[in-house]
């Protein structure tokens, strides 16, 4: 929805940082074209050795795993585990990430002989009773050994009591410590305290991975299996799902993960995947990040959402054809039964904000609803804190309860201001921007002022303006089908590595053409070469591009259409009217003010 006038403010154009010997430098020793080097100038690479590890890093390049603090004792328990024929129970959270960890670490100790079972935490209950829900089955099963994927850093007093029962406990996580570290036999988790991981950024699906890779590493060691006997490469589909479904940061070690992964996702042999995709009406051959982030993922978190999270881990465990189809099936009609209940709450959000316009005066975006689907609200928090340029928080409240879902923005880090709020909270965790909380209905209104003044006190009005990065000026005859391929140097995106945004200033040919009421299709003219471009919900801007001889600044990612043969178009981010006379550098003064950073 977000149809409303006030979303109709314009972006701040950041122009590209402007270091000429550094480029030079870049193309020199790389041999790449001018406007690559400039994108890396503009990305803030300032050494040749990150350059290269960005460009061409490889799997031998990945962190060794021994270097997560503890890896060893969890190591050496489950490898006793496995020993012993010991039941152990991967207990996992109920989104893609935890999924797709839940089923690699499954899959790892089935690969190994080990005697495994899983558990996924149902979307119904609150997160102080998960790990509790989890002892419950691991009693029942008579587990001897928990572990825990993308979840239990947050959970101390619910690990001390699976730890009461006799059930060792290792916690696999990458979410933020808020509290007291469980006591149990390990803990793996990237962002503790001292810890000399370099990686920050691993997902819980990446850090079910390093297990599996420190696990290999030991028995091979110890010559208790073979190097041929566990392929590790083929569980890179899996994290490549998960870390691009959570939005792991698309740098360093997780790009590497991620790049080999969607390699792997592309000949995966998962009869469920396979099925999942060809539900998706996605060409596996085809499968980018986009595709991911769009079509799959949501698919899988819908049961996360209003359904079952244990078909998930059943889904891409899958054997059998038939049931594989089946449970694709399903996840494609839940998934459109979240859209319609997404539609829903986003249409009384709008009619919220009609209502209430001041809402939108303040810095950050706090609402509460007891109508609103609690399954859902993590999407819709996601979509307006991007939207409207403001940490946001949505609340959704069941008996005398919220659960609320939080997204920030990079001027606002989220687990500071909760700390400072926790008396008002029952529970809270995540990350820095993007978190969750528990809290009870009567405290919600004194949570809200002071989440709000919190806002107020650290935020500046540039800081909610919304900005368009640019990386790189392109003249339209540089724009070739070898530069579209020097680009690809730069996948795969995603958050922290999104795709370039260059730009140009060019003639209009002719006027622009509405496509679909909303669309516009500019047709532009730059020396001998026309290309055409799509600004995809400009229609609106129209009527004020009918003059003859406009010139526009154009702020772009260009792509290659294989509509009716390949050629290069234009997907328009933004543009300016600006005078015919050739203009050098930013332009400032009009209605979409400039700034250099």
């Amino acid at each position: 929805m977000l149809s409303h006038q006030h979303s109709t403010e314009e972006p701040l154009w950041v122009y590209p940082k402007d270091e000429p010997q550094w480029k030079d430098t870049i193309v020199k020793e790389f041999k790449i074209h001018p406007v690559t080097a400039q994108i890396l100038v503009s990305r803030g690479f300032t050494s040749l050795d990150a350059i290269h590890h960005y460009l061409y890093a490889k799997l031998p390049d990945l962190h060794d795993p021994f270097l997560l603090a503890e890896m060893p004792q969890a190591v050496d328990r489950i490898c006793r585990a496995i020993a012993n024929s010991e039941t152990i129970l991967v207990y996992g959270d109920n989104d893609v990430d935890g999924m797709t960890g839940t089923a690699l670490l499954t899959e790892f100790f089935q690969d190994l002989g080990a005697n495994v079972l899983f558990f996924v935490s149902n979307r119904g209950t609150h997160r102080e009773y998960l790990v509790v829900e989890a002892l419950e089955y691991a009693l029942q099963n008579q587990c001897k050994l928990l572990i825990t994927v993308d979840c239990g850093i947050t959970a101390a007093a619910e690990i001390a009591t699976v730890v009461e029962a006799k059930i060792d406990v290792i916690i696999t996580d990458h979410h933020e410590p808020t509290g007291p570290i469980p006591h149990c036999v390990a803990t793996l988790n990237p962002k503790l305290q001292n810890n000399p991981y370099p990686n920050r950024d691993l997902t819980g699906v990446g850090v079910a991975f390093k297990l599996a890779h420190g696990v290999t590493n030991q028995l091979v060691e110890e010559g208790k299996i073979t190097a041929k006997k566990i392929d590790l490469k083929r569980y890179l589909d899996l994290v490549a799902l998960g870390t691009v479904a959570d939005m792991g940061a698309l740098i360093g070690e997780n790009r590497i993960l991620v790049r080999y992964g969607l390699k792997q996702l592309r000949k995966t042999k998962r009869i469920g995947l396979t099925k999942l995709v060809s539900v998706c009406d996605v060409d596996l051959n085809e499968l980018t990040t986009f595709t991911i982030a769009s079509k799959i993922a949501p698919r899988l978190n819908s049961l996360g959402r209003i359904d079952e999270p244990q078909k998930g881990v059943q889904l891409l465990l899958a054997r059998n054809s038939v049931t594989a189809e089946k449970l694709a099936i399903e996840l494609d009609l839940n998934n459109i039964e979240r859209q319609r209940i997404e539609r829903t709450i986003s249409v009384d959000v709008d009619n919220i904000i009609s209502a209430h316009p001041e809402i939108l005066c303040y810095k950050a975006i706090v609402m509460n609803s007891d109508k609103w689907h609690p399954g859902v609200i993590a999407i819709l928090s996601t979509r307006f804190a991007k939207h409207y340029n403001r940490p946001t928080v949505m609340i959704s409240v069941e008996n005398g309860v919220g659960k609320g879902s939080l997204r920030s923005i990079p001027e606002f880090p989220l687990l500071e201001v909760l700390k400072e709020c926790s008396d008002l909270l029952i529970n809270y965790g995540g990350h820095d921007f993007a978190a969750g909380l528990t809290i009870k209905e009567q405290n919600i209104e004194e949570f809200k002022k002071r989440f709000i003044q919190i806002s107020h006190d650290r935020l500046t009005d540039n800081d909610v303006q919304t900005k368009l990065y640019l990386d790189a000026e392109i003249h339209f005859h540089e724009l070739t089908f070898d530069f579209m391929e020097s680009l690809r140097l730069f996948e795969p995106y995603g958050n922290e590595n999104p795709q370039p945004i260059l730009y140009s200033d060019a003639k209009q040919a002719w006027p622009p053409k509405v496509i679909s009421k909303t669309h516009l299709k500019l047709y532009l003219e730059q020396g001998d070469r026309l290309l055409e471009g799509v600004a995809f919900g400009q229609a609106r801007q129209s009527p004020f591009l009918r003059k003859k001889d406009l010139v526009l600044r154009v702020a772009f990612t260009p792509q290659i259409n294989n509509f009716q043969g390949p050629s290069i178009q234009l997907l328009i981010r933004n543009f300016k009217i600006i005078p015919a006379e050739p203009i050098q550098g930013p332009i400032l003064g009009s209605q979409n003010s400039s700034i250099n950073p």
